[in-house]
């Protein structure tokens, strides 16, 4: 509610439940954040990214915009609660995040190209994943190397970690697919216009 200082109305904006959809997936995605630093891991850095599947799932429902605001929000709020903030896990995770989304605002925007040239051909949910996976890994690594180990020798790491992401992706890909329809099946309603009341009540 934000009130102006001349007219002296309260101008009332109604969230539309596309808002409290994104909302809940920005929550969600926060959550997932958190429960999976508690995994095991066979590889240093290596996790299954399951919070990246409501980004991707965002993607498609919401648009690259919604997708940025939920991932970076996801990476900002989780390391605030473990404790990681401003730490060397928090660089890396942002870093492959950033990576990520600069990955699928790239492929967005081509996916789109190739409908226009033909409906049916695009980027789906396994493709989106595959390359969003990709890119966060390497952008961890490159943030890991410039930053924190300047050696060669982490170079040996990089194809199994660039193997398991591939493979997390895939699978992120298809829990993605298997998402929307369920997702979609509910359209959000059109945004409301903003109410604009009087001190002492609504206006006609």
């Amino acid at each position: 509610m934000n009130r102006t200082p001349q007219s002296g109305r309260t101008l009332t904006l109604t969230p539309t439940r596309e808002d409290l959809r994104i909302a809940w997936l920005t929550a969600l995605a926060i959550a997932i954040h958190v429960a999976e630093s508690a995994l095991p891991s066979p590889l240093p850095g290596a996790k299954p990214g399951l919070a990246n599947v409501v980004t991707l799932a965002v993607l498609f429902l919401y648009g690259w915009r919604a997708a940025v605001w939920v991932s970076l929000l996801r990476v900002l709020v989780g390391s605030l609660l473990l404790g990681t903030f401003l730490t060397p896990a928090f660089a890396l995770s942002l870093s492959g995040a950033l990576a990520s989304l600069a990955v699928l605002g790239a492929a967005l925007a081509l996916s789109r190209g190739l409908a226009r040239l033909s409906p049916g051909l695009h980027l789906g949910p396994v493709g989106m994943a595959l390359l969003a996976a990709l890119a966060h890994m390497g952008g961890q690594f490159l943030c890991a190397y410039a930053f924190f180990i300047p050696h060669q020798g982490l170079f040996t790491l990089l194809p199994p970690l660039m193997t398991l992401a591939a493979f997390f992706g895939f699978a992120s890909g298809l829990v993605v697919a298997a998402m929307l329809p369920h997702l979609e099946s509910q359209p959000p309603r059109a945004a409301a216009a903003p109410e604009v009341q009087d001190r002492e009540g609504l206006r006609p």
